[in-house]
């Protein structure tokens, strides 16, 4: 069989003898070494602000023009190199930070392959300039080894310019100038970030665009990331003799729809680690909404020697000697911080409900209209909420204050009293800061949801007994998948047999699902098992067949309750953790205060 050549490639006749082998310049190898090192601009500027941190800088400025194509220049106060240092530091696998295997095993430096500086000048013209302390003065030197004096306080400073001068097929490859710009403002805030005690200073193609003040973590937090994302997110800290965890995580309200917001650092190294992303996705799993991803800033400190940096050219990939071991403690911190601390939705904007408002004297779209809370910083101040039984459907004995009598606000629980239903969809409720929105669909679910979790924790989940067995007749399908994986759905609480030919008996359901749709229920139960392979997570398998459940066995809109009953619901939820979200992750509540209210109908203009 003939195969045509190839129109791409030159073409290929049988050599007469055997290709020569020989070694690659010095300077080729270090072009070759610059395609994993120099992928853009922002390669550049990340290796180079990792040198001068590792250099013990406090203020570090960075100039780009035209996105860093053009220039990159970058000013530190740290340490310096000595004259007699500077052409080692342009030579490749030169480096200060590592000495042996022991020290590449343990490193706790940015930078340690002594590779980049050669890399970056063999396609760019690079000068670098630096005095040591305690030096007479400062010396320059380019990438040919010319070395002149000049005048510099301690420090370094790098100068990059003309990126992929001598190589114009890399260039072509470059985005626009606006692109590299933005590539390269991630890479400074992810330094800024882990950095909180150095200054940065960033100019734009010759204008000031960024100034970072040296602050604690928090305020760079404010900084970098800005005030909205810091009240949306809860405070992490914990740790244990091998690994500690600090930093911030969003609330699943207000969770966004890209990966990007997520920032993890190791030993104050940047990561994109799959480990630590599939942890801070479990965590969150039964709390997120739709396609969302969990918004974080996590920084992860454990002992260098158990975690290899050196898998990755960029150094953005690490590989633990324990990766269950980090895993699960990401996984068990988050999950803690989610069931202590979750908020309710954010605030709502008079944007969003502007045709409440006269046209004419809506003058004020960006006040806020309702405010951020969560119910565990208000239990606390709640000690003596009404015990409440399992079931809103269930009898019950505890009656709220009487309509129109005023209750002192040492008194009223975190999400008050019930004063009606809207639509018999919505509860509307009354606490000392204003009014507050429950779904009750959506606060029943979570409600059952986590009820059902903690049965379904004990070595005997607790049923309830159907007056009369329901049966059940499914298609074929649907009989083969209870026939492989039977336990699947009797380990939740249900007692389950076959009855004949596409027919199942059910005696008994999870205790607390109140009054169900037995045989609907096991349907559903059913095609979600299908959906599920058998050798999914077990434990992620069940918690999604119990959400189910707590679905299906939730009050729904248009379901009448009465104050008692709403009520009822309402304590239950402060009892119970993670009550801000259904396990779909949209908000179970809304608070709108008193200022918001009397803004809206103009009161103190």
């Amino acid at each position: 069989m003939n195969v045509p050549a190839s129109p791409f490639l030159p073409d290929q006749q049988p050599a007469a003898s055997p290709p020569v082998i020989q070694a690659l310049s010095d300077h080729l190898i270090s072009q070759i070494a610059a395609g994993e090192v120099v992928e853009r601009p922002s390669s550049v500027l990340k290796e180079l602000l990792e040198n001068a941190i590792d250099a013990g800088s406090s203020r570090i400025r960075i100039d780009l023009e035209e996105g860093g194509m053009r220039l990159i220049r970058i000013t530190d106060n740290g340490c310096g190199i000595e004259q007699g240092q500077l052409g080692l530091a342009l030579t490749r696998h030169a480096t200060s930070k590592i000495r042996s295997l022991d020290d590449l095993e343990r490193v706790a430096t940015m930078g340690f392959r002594g590779e980049a500086l050669a890399a970056i000048a063999s396609v760019s013209r690079l000068t670098l300039a630096s005095a040591a302390r305690n030096s007479d003065h400062a010396w320059r030197i380019n990438a040919d080894g010319e070395l002149t004096p000049d005048a510099l306080p301690t420090g370094t400073v790098v100068e990059m310019r003309d990126l992929y001068f001598n190589t114009p097929a890399r260039r072509k490859f470059l985005k626009s100038a606006g692109t590299e710009q933005a590539h390269c403002m991630e890479v400074m805030r992810r330094q800024a970030l882990a950095h909180p005690e150095i200054a940065f200073t960033i100019s734009r193609d010759g204008k000031e665009s960024h100034h970072w003040l040296k602050d604690s973590g928090e305020g760079r937090i404010r900084q970098v990331l800005g005030d909205d994302f810091l009240k949306a997110c809860r405070s992490v800290e914990v740790g244990n003799d091998l690994l500690q965890l600090r930093g911030w995580a969003m609330i699943p309200t207000a969770i966004l729809s890209d990966r990007e917001a997520q920032h993890t650092f190791v030993n104050g190294r940047y990561v994109r680690d799959k480990v630590i992303q599939h942890a801070i996705r479990e965590a969150y799993r039964d709390q997120l909404h739709g396609s969302r991803q969990p918004g974080c800033c996590l920084f992860l400190s454990i002992d260098p020697t158990l975690v290899d940096v050196n898998v990755h050219p960029a150094k953005t990939e690490v590989r633990f000697r324990d990766s269950r071991a980090v895993h699960q403690f990401i996984y068990h911190a988050l999950k803690q911080v989610l069931a202590v601390s979750t908020d309710a939705a954010p605030p709502i904007r008079l944007d969003r409900v502007a045709s409440l408002v006269p046209a004419a004297t809506y003058q004020q779209p960006g006040l806020g209209l309702g405010q951020t809370h969560h119910l565990a910083e208000q239990r606390s101040s709640y000690q003596n909420a009404p015990t409440t039984p399992a079931s809103v459907d269930a009898a019950i004995t505890w009656q709220a204050p009487a309509a129109g009598v005023a209750s002192p606000n040492d008194d009223i629980p975190p999400l008050g009293f019930a004063i009606g239903q809207l639509h018999d969809r919505y509860i509307l409720a009354q606490n000392a800061q204003g009014m507050i929105l429950i779904d009750q669909h959506a606060a029943h679910e979570r409600v059952l949801y986590e009820k059902l979790k903690t049965h379904c924790g004990l070595q005997l989940p607790a049923r309830q007994p159907l007056l009369i067995p329901v049966s059940v007749h499914i298609s074929d399908l649907d009989m083969a998948t209870w026939q492989e994986q039977p336990t699947a759905i009797t380990d939740l609480g249900f007692e389950v047999s076959e009855a004949g030919p596409n027919t199942l008996v059910v005696r008994q359901v999870p205790a607390g699902l109140g009054r169900i749709d037995a045989a609907a229920l096991i349907k559903e139960l059913l095609h979600a098992l299908q959906a599920s392979p058998a050798q999914a997570n077990l434990i992620a398998r069940r918690e999604k067949l119990l959400g189910t459940c707590a679905c299906h066995a939730a009050i729904r809109g248009q379901h009448s309750l009465s104050l008692t009953e709403m009520n009822a619901l309402l304590r239950q939820m402060e009892a119970t953790e993670r009550a801000d979200q259904c396990n779909h992750g949209r908000p179970t509540w809304i608070l709108v205060d008193l200022p918001a209210i009397d803004a809206l109908f103009l009161h103190g203009r």
